[in-house]
């Protein structure tokens, strides 16, 4: 999942000024007959479409799975795909990683975390309930192997995206290690699911309060270090989990991708809100990625992007967190 961020933009209109008042259609366009007189455009039509949500599932007190009628996102999604949602007309886009789809169902589902107004608001809707938008898929496929051994890591809400990956590649025979985490157990999520497709499952929590003690990058490094290979690794969760993934996986000479979630508002490359520089070059996390070769990344200033606007953020957030309305 994204955090997300919003831009207006304002539009002056222009009308050339040879043109037809009031309408913008050139004189010499025009029938003679028609020039001189009012033109009333006939009115259009406007179509909405919304997207149901088909089913609502509690995965832990602040994080929702919400399963979402969209069969056209449905046919066309890949793992590691992502959507931009937008709650209501006057709402902020965000972009969210796709969890799963069912192109025979024409479904989607994404996983949310209240971690603002936006994500707060999305987690208020249920089943049966409306999302105003739902475009996508967006994104680059996520990058994976034919055979071989992947270490998948998956850090708090970050387990979301890792699970259609695992998915794919147990379908591929490829051999799945997967290192799932969050700080506590009541914040583990999906366990499950990521059993059904792994070949190996290990849950991490800050605390102990379940499995092993400590981080998902401390854990691949235990089982590194205990005779474990691996070809590759692909490492999903906040930023300073996947940089820390990077740190420890770069000793090992283990090609290790991550999946950025910087600030963004289009998720079509004209903004330019979410670039991020990977190996000295910008590049933008929603048409040039979101995965990219861990060691290439510069997470230093992709944090600092992404904390721009947090006051502004937490502004909005708290009187929605205390049980308000945003202002």
């Amino acid at each position: 999942m994204f955090p997300g961020g919003s831009v207006r933009v304002l539009m002056a209109s222009f009308r050339h000024p040879m043109t037809t008042p009031g309408i913008g259609i050139p004189v010499s366009r025009v029938r003679p007959e028609a020039q001189g007189t009012e033109l009333t455009p006939k009115p259009r039509r406007v179509r909405t479409i919304m997207y149901k949500i088909i089913e609502k599932k509690d995965l832990t007190e602040v994080t929702k799975l919400f399963v979402v009628d969209a069969p056209h996102v449905a046919r066309n999604a890949l793992p590691g795909h992502f959507v931009i949602v937008r709650v209501d007309e006057k709402g902020e886009r965000i972009p969210l990683t796709i969890a799963d789809f069912d192109k025979k169902r024409g479904t989607v589902t994404i996983v949310v975390q209240e971690v603002g107004y936006t994500s707060a608001l999305l987690n208020r809707l249920g089943a049966g309930d409306s999302i105003i938008d739902f475009a996508g898929p967006l994104g680059k496929e996520a990058p994976m192997r034919q055979d071989g051994s992947v270490a998948l890591l998956g850090g708090g809400f970050g387990v979301a995206p890792i699970y259609p990956i695992a998915k794919e590649l147990k379908l591929r025979e490829v051999r799945v290690t997967s290192i799932i985490g969050a700080r506590s157990k009541d914040l583990v999520i999906l366990e499950e699911e990521m059993r059904s497709v792994s070949d190996e499952l290990h849950v991490c929590t800050d605390d102990g309060s379940a499995g092993f003690k400590g981080f998902v990058t401390q854990k691949l490094e235990t089982l590194v270090a205990s005779g474990s290979s691996f070809d590759e690794a692909i490492a999903i969760g906040p930023m300073p989990m996947m940089r820390a993934a990077a740190l420890s996986t770069k000793p090992m000479g283990l090609k290790t991708w991550v999946s950025m979630d910087p600030i963004m508002v289009d998720g079509t490359g004209m903004c330019g809100a979410c670039r991020i520089t990977v190996a000295g070059k910008v590049k933008f996390g929603c048409v040039d990625g979101p995965f990219f070769d861990a060691q290439d990344v510069d997470f230093d200033e992709a944090l600092r992007r992404n904390r721009i606007y947090k006051q502004q953020e937490n502004e909005i957030y708290e009187p929605c967190r205390r049980g308000g309305e945003a202002r």
